[in-house]
């Protein structure tokens, strides 16, 4: 039998159908989808879109975090029912923590807890107090909403707990004369250095020596006591006598805080060493002697210079400390018997001049949206070349400043004498400058002082340094509670009754002059204000709320008419 194949025809595929078209795209979308989020879990990136980069991590705190051994927990307190205004530094808390966790991952962690919570007005009576016990202080902000204003108070913290150890964040900072909008955006500004810098004092690291020289009358353990104990959180703190020690190479630091007697040149000859060859400094230091104990007894006392011998070794690094005394408009206060009341004398606080408090920075990290610091009995200081050697003037008299050359008499009464400002013409003197470079050594092509062993010109141990000088010796002095005998916080005014920054400076001083991970930089992050024009607002602000209001329904109007329109015109063509 013949088998024959018969002619048939070949049948197509049909047609994928709509609905199987649109199940095949939904798979697809979902797929890719998949498929990005898992390159995205492992593949972490983020566009910072921002002018100044205010979302943008700096890579010292981004190395800290990754580098964590231990968890770090952050509790705010910064939360509840804001104004706008201070809804704005609580988000900035959490933006700030956000970013944080992101690169500290499992090891840091933070919760918000809103002190005002509590049920009844007893329990939040009693949560406020255990606050209170930890260190933090309610503060009352206002600020100005709907031309209204607004008060709250608010408990401006967070506590970083690492390991068994806590230590109290401030997270409301900036200056206090500044309008509370500025100070709302430079607390802002500062936040991942507050942050990343308590996380960095308690993770355990190799820390840091500071030597505090002593044996030429400089102030004592008590008199620098709230200094000494605040530089022990992060540092070790060691007493160190010059004539007793070979060298100071086993220091990161030296500070020299009011001295009252000369150097010798060989302790001099130390001191230029370490520097020259890396040492950090920072200096503290009076041009004139003020004593106020012949003040209280005679009533007038006589400022005259200091012999510290150090007027070499400065003027050698670029700086010369002048012989004078400056008197500002913008000063503290002292108290004077004014009469009597009754029996008793009567005490008011009166304008000091020679106690001036210092508002003008540098835009330096180590004084970027610093708050006021007080001064007593300081000189100006000029610099002189130095080659090599870059000179910031990090402090700088108001605009109403008087220079007195030495000899100065000083007199308390003085301050009951309205000051004339025609005298106050010597605008914006520095008192505190930050010399960092290459120093070249006092000593060199000379012998060392008591021997023959001659220096060279460069010492092969020559390194990079940076050192603190400012023209007031009681810069980091305490004052002396009458009853406890203990001191109180550096910058307290008891007549004020007011914490300056002396204390806050210092610190970034120092963190500035030893922290090798550049964290201090962070000081310099700037987030621009762009405040609406609040004229314009009030005579604008229903016209723009209705447009915002209307907009958003006439364009979803518009859409659905052109949709609708679209799709009639395309379907009439079938005959639908």
């Amino acid at each position: 039998m013949e088998n024959t194949l018969t002619d048939s025809p070949v049948m197509a595929p049909a047609p994928p159908t709509r609905k199987r078209q649109d199940l095949l795209r939904f798979a697809a979308v979902l797929g890719g989808l998949l498929l990005f989020n898992f390159v995205a879990q492992r593949f972490f990136f983020r566009l910072d879109l921002t002018e100044e980069k205010r979302y943008t991590m700096s890579p010292a705190t981004k190395t800290l975090l990754r580098d964590l051994k231990s968890p770090v927990t952050v509790t705010v307190y910064l939360t509840g029912d804001f104004p706008p205004a201070f809804r704005r530094l609580e988000q900035g808390v959490r933006e700030t923590l956000n970013e944080f966790q992101v690169h500290g991952g499992a090891n840091l962690n933070y919760i918000f807890i809103d002190p005002s919570a509590a049920s009844t007005e007893a329990a939040r009576n009693q949560f406020y107090t255990s606050l209170f016990k930890k260190g933090l202080k309610p503060t009352n902000l206002g600020a100005t909403e709907n031309g209204k204003r607004v008060e709250k108070i608010i408990f401006p913290y967070a506590v970083v707990s690492v390991g068994g150890q806590e230590k109290n964040v401030l997270l409301l900072r900036g200056n206090q004369a500044a309008p509370a909008d500025v100070r709302l955006n430079q607390s802002i500004e500062g936040l991942e250095y507050e942050l990343a810098s308590t996380i960095r004092a308690l993770v355990p690291t190799l820390r840091k020596r500071i030597g505090v020289v002593e044996g030429h009358g400089e102030l004592t353990n008590a008199q620098a006591g709230d200094m000494l104990g605040t530089w022990q959180q992060q540092y070790d703190v060691f007493r160190v006598t010059l004539s007793k020690v070979k060298d100071l190479s086993s220091l990161d630091a030296v500070v020299v805080a009011q001295p009252k007697t000369p150097y010798s040149e060989d302790e001099k000859f130390k001191l230029d060493q370490f520097i020259t060859q890396g040492g950090r400094a920072l200096f503290f230091v009076d041009a004139l002697r003020v004593d106020l104990d012949s003040v209280s007894r005679n009533g007038v006392a006589l400022a005259t210079p200091y012999n510290l011998n150090l007027d070499d070794l400065f003027f050698k690094y670029g700086l010369r400390l002048n012989q004078n005394l400056l008197l500002d408009l913008n000063s503290g206060q002292i108290p004077l018997v004014t009469g009597m009341d009754g029996n008793k004398p009567k005490i008011e606080p009166m304008p000091w001049q020679l106690y001036p408090l210092i508002n003008r920075f540098s835009p330096h990290p180590i004084t970027r949206n610093l708050d006021a610091v007080y001064l007593k009995f300081t000189g100006n200081m000029d610099t002189v070349k130095a080659t090599g050697i870059r000179k910031t003037a990090l402090l700088t008299t108001s605009r109403y400043t008087r220079v007195l050359p030495a000899p100065i008499p000083i007199n308390f009464n003085d301050a009951r004498l309205e000051p004339n400002p025609k005298l106050y013409q010597s605008s914006f003197q520095p008192v505190g400058y930050l010399l960092e470079g290459q120093f070249t050594s006092l000593f060199a092509n000379r012998a060392r002082p008591g021997t023959l062993q001659f220096q060279p010109e460069k010492s092969p141990n020559a390194k990079p340094s940076k050192i603190l000088v400012v023209s007031d010796g009681d810069f980091i002095r305490s004052e002396i509670d009458p009853k406890t005998g203990n001191p109180f916080r550096l910058g307290f005014d008891r007549l004020a009754n007011t914490e300056f920054a002396n204390l806050e400076l210092v610190l970034n001083a120092t963190d500035y002059l030893l922290d090798e991970t550049g964290l201090i930089s962070v000081r310099g992050k700037q987030i621009t204000l762009r405040p609406l024009d609040k004229v314009k607002l009030a005579e604008q602000r229903r016209f723009w709320q209705l447009l915002n209001l209307a907009a958003p329904l006439v364009l979803l109007g518009v859409f659905g008419a052109v949709r609708a329109w679209r799709r009639k015109r395309r379907y009439a063509r079938f005959g639908v």
